[in-house]
């Protein structure tokens, strides 16, 4: 991807994803910018109010106000997220 770009990740991702919808593909996408993995960066970001620039500009400010790069900071918070979830739907309820 070009230089990184996060904005670049996110076109790609959502490309595959109307992709996977027109073959009809039951395939779960977290990356909306409504979708699940945003809801939960809101969060942990500590944001009040959900972004509406998308979770891929906010993901690289973030990254540019300590230095991380932004690839890097996004495999890391998308780590989490599964780590997170997987950790829920294991966890029985009751």
């Amino acid at each position: 991807m070009r230089r990184g770009s996060l904005l670049h990740l996110d076109s790609m991702l959502v490309g595959y994803a109307i992709a996977a919808g027109i073959n009809n593909s039951d395939e779960r996408f977290d990356f909306w910018n409504d979708g699940p993995f945003s809801e939960w960066l809101w969060k942990r970001m500590d944001t009040a109010y959900p972004s509406n620039l998308g979770w891929a500009i906010e993901i690289e400010r973030a990254a540019e106000s300590t230095g991380t790069p932004p690839m890097e900071m996004f495999f890391s918070l998308l780590d989490e997220f599964r780590a997170e979830r997987d950790h829920a739907q294991s966890t029985p309820e009751g």
